[in-house]
């Protein structure tokens, strides 16, 4: 290959974000909202025969650009791939990408719930088969390449992106982002592991930000996902074919130009053998944003030298200056061709090098593809009803008990006792469908610039799905006030709904959008964790009528219920949860669904509570009276309700003393105390009380989900190898200390009821590369 032809599978191409699928031009200058500010900076405006003319390694977003059916977008990427081999000497196709955060973002595509919601599941096996069931549409239709999952831990919950994570702790994000990327390979398509790395713990939790933080606190806190969802298959990984580096630096060194993230510890020390790819316009911004270059060229060899092998979603700074400069021997071709070597390999891994390879064969599965098929609207069914956290049944939930006490969970109940006459629904987020959804969502993240334009998908507000749940005749509705405007004249009627009806449903929370056209998503931050708007003034109105108020928080991010909490008559969280959503919130109104899900996030009690996440040490989370300030949340890590209840007890310890190389057991009982079918999720946290750095007060280790029917019981058996103890010490090695540990055992990091403790013996031990990542669960019957 020429160098030409090596740099020019370097580079990418989008034509769908100033073109739609016939040529004809993009949506009219007032409708062009919700994008990147940046679109029209970058905006190449190069036809595709001369950005193609030696070669292309991406097109970008053929399908996920403008709203197209899918015989249209199966045309115009055959058009595109035609024009890509035409141009170009060798004729080599390229890679397909697509995002695929709550699903495929394609107009008529299912919509799951967000990526929260996934991590309030604590259901790894489910999330697998709803990526399984992503990349298959997303195969079927010529893609090669998911940009997905998000792998940042939150460390703030102000920041935009919360919706996108998974969570707080890096062991949940881990578990599920490592399924999350081995259901979407399992149908051929490359998953990408972002942002890597740090971009979730900017400084004021701004979009882009800096980031203020300490080696340590990366090794040992943000990094652990990408590294499990790397790994291997074998070793219980994701073993993940893409990573894309994140926009932020941190402490002064940019993500995308830092050759010790970016090839020292992803590829020499983890054994990476993918692509990283850079986010959109990650590369220009070293020039523009970070100041580490004088131009796109420059920052282009930056770039290249840490170990960015493709740039997105255009070719600015890979361009003709790369070749100039390598030319002038500025620039070794080495680093050319590592970088095209890696996207080349991945090329024929995906079958395109094969001589009877064409892109009429790669979409022949696009005349019969359904992307919102029954089947995909029952899995996000089945995963929006795992995801929603009953916070506080309170004194009113469920609005109607079955008959039948043994159900199932998820079963419908032939008949209900104890229903409310008349319900209010009323609140923002009641009767707009949008709510439901997360900014990646396409009827979120692109009609926005085409008014008018169905979703494609059906897409049930709350108060239909209430009417459907209740009967249309037992509901009153009244909107009361938008998400974020601060008109208030809907307050009359809102509270008048409220006094007329024997219980009000408030539905509060986010209008995902894309910088600052939502409440939560990218771009979209948040000041305090104050409800936008005026809804935390519409909520106090309702609740001084003195009519039972249930608070349904559908949103991206946790808002703080302090003010609310013990005046509300029951609370309820809903992270995004998808097309499906509404229907799963009505159930578990009803008591139709059990709850079982989990928070993923804490719920902070006071809007300026931070820092929020429970992963912190002793003077970070326990309110010594150092300060005045109390961190303590209002709800818990990993704290979730049901119409059932359980208890969690009876730990036992396989041994009192165990090497540091060794490995123990830790098995409680479970048993459902109540007289209806349930899901609890046993949780195993670890405190390390005397180590040589300071250390986490406690932390997620293992996880467990166990459904139960009345009077059940079953013992949960965690397998834990001293590598799950490792840290990063005081010389920035990974060790496993000898001293005691103290094992919790519940159903949250606040209600622990087993405790216990072994001791570590022996010599101090690093845990490197190739180390125990995952605790093993399993379930056994009782009596075994």
């Amino acid at each position: 290959m020429s160098l030409e032809e090596k740099v020019a599978q370097l580079g990418s191409r989008w034509l769908g974000k100033d073109k739609g699928a016939t040529g004809a031009a993009g949506p009219e200058p007032e409708t062009n909202h919700n994008v990147a500010p940046m679109e029209d900076e970058f905006s190449t405006g190069a036809a595709l025969e001369d950005a193609s003319r030696h070669g292309l390694g991406h097109l970008t977003r053929v399908y996920g650009s403008y709203p197209v059916t899918v015989a249209e977008g199966a045309a115009e990427l055959v058009r595109q791939q035609r024009i890509v081999m035409a141009s170009s000497r060798l004729g080599i196709p390229a890679i397909v990408h697509e995002e695929c955060l709550t699903g495929f973002t394609a107009h008529g595509a299912t919509v799951y719930p967000s990526a929260t919601a996934w991590g309030a599941t604590f259901d790894p096996d489910l999330i697998e088969r709803m990526a399984a069931a992503i990349g298959r549409d997303m195969a079927a239709l010529g893609v090669q390449q998911g940009l997905s999952p998000v792998l940042d831990v939150v460390r703030d919950y102000r920041w935009g992106r919360v919706e996108e994570a998974i969570g707080e702790d890096p062991y949940l994000v881990s578990l599920v982002g490592a399924a999350y990327v081995r259901g979407l390979q399992s149908a051929g398509v490359i998953a990408t592991l972002k942002h890597f790395a740090g971009y979730s713990a900017s400084r004021g939790a701004r979009n882009h930000g800096p980031v203020p933080m300490g080696r340590r606190e990366l090794l040992d806190v943000i990094l652990p996902p990408f590294e499990t969802a790397i790994a291997p298959v074998s070793r219980n990984g994701g073993g993940a074919g893409s990573v894309m580096n994140s926009y932020s630096d941190i402490d002064g060194v940019p993500a995308g130009a830092d050759p010790w993230l970016l090839t020292d510890l992803l590829r020499d020390e983890w054994g990476f053998t993918g692509t990283v790819v850079s986010d959109y316009w990650a590369v220009p911004f070293l020039a523009m944003n970070h100041g580490i270059a004088a131009d796109a060229g420059g920052a282009g060899v930056r770039a290249l030298e840490a170990g960015i092998d493709v740039e997105l979603p255009d070719t600015i700074g890979y361009g003709d200056e790369l070749i100039s400069r390598v030319r002038s021997g500025e620039v070794p071709e080495s680093l050319v061709d590592r970088a095209a070597r890696r996207l080349l390999t991945q090329k024929a891994e995906l079958g395109l090098l094969d001589a009877d390879w064409t892109p009429e064969a790669a979409v022949a599965g696009a005349s019969t593809v359904d992307l919102d098929s029954a089947a995909n609207r029952a899995l996000a069914r089945d995963i929006a009803e795992r995801s929603i956290v009953l916070l506080d049944p309170g004194t009113v939930l469920p609005l109607a008990m079955p008959t039948e006490t043994a159900m199932p969970t998820g079963t419908a109940m032939p008949t209900k006792t104890a229903m409310p006459a008349r319900i209010a629904v009323v609140g923002p987020c009641a009767d707009d469908a949008r709510t439901l959804l997360g900014c990646y969502a396409f009827p979120n993240h692109v009609l926005p610039r085409y008014p008018g334009v169905d979703a494609g998908i059906a897409l049930p507000t709350p108060r239909e799905a209430m009417e459907a749940e209740f009967g249309a005749g037992a509901i009153v509705y009244a909107a009361g006030c938008h998400v974020s405007d601060p008109d208030r004249s809907g307050f009359a009627g809102a509270v008048a709904a409220a006094e007329e009806t024997d219980v009000t449903v408030a539905f509060v929370g986010d209008l995902a959008g894309l910088f600052g056209a939502g409440t939560s998503g990218e771009g979209c931050d948040a000041a305090d964790l104050r409800l936008p708007g005026v809804q935390s003034e519409l909520l106090g109105a309702l609740l001084a009528t003195g009519k039972p108020v249930v608070v349904v928080v559908v949103s991206g991010r946790p808002y703080a219920l302090g003010e609310v909490a013990g005046r509300a008559a029951a609370l309820v969280q809903a992270f995004m949860p998808g097309e499906e959503g509404a229907a799963a919130i009505a159930g578990v109104l009803s008591g139709r669904v059990q709850p079982s899900g989990k928070l993923p996030v804490q719920i902070p009690r006071h809007p300026g509570g931070q820092p929020g996440t429970y992963l912190q040490p002793r003077l970070g989370v326990v309110h010594t009276g150092t300060s005045n300030l109390d961190p303590t949340p209002l709800f818990p890590f990993g704290h979730g309700r049901s119409y059932t209840t359980f208890t969690v007890d009876d730990l036992r310890l396989s041994e009192a003393r165990v090497p540091t190389d060794g490995a123990f057991t830790a098995t409680v009982r479970v048993t459902n105390t109540g007289d209806r079918a349930g899901a609890e999720v046993v949780q195993l946290y670890l405190t390390d009380p005397v180590a040589e750095v300071t250390r986490p007060v406690k932390q997620l280790t293992g996880f467990q989900r166990v459904e139960l029917a009345p009077g059940a019981a079953a013992d949960v058996v965690f397998t834990v190898h001293t590598d799950r103890t490792a840290f990063t010490g005081a010389r920035m090695r990974r060790i496993v200390e000898p001293g005691e540990l103290r094992i919790s055992v519940g159903v949250s990091a606040g209600e622990l009821p087993c405790a216990g403790s072994v001791e570590l013996t022996g010599a101090i031990r690093e845990a490197g590369p190739g180390r125990q990542l995952i605790t093993g669960a399993e379930v056994r019957p009782a009596d075994s």
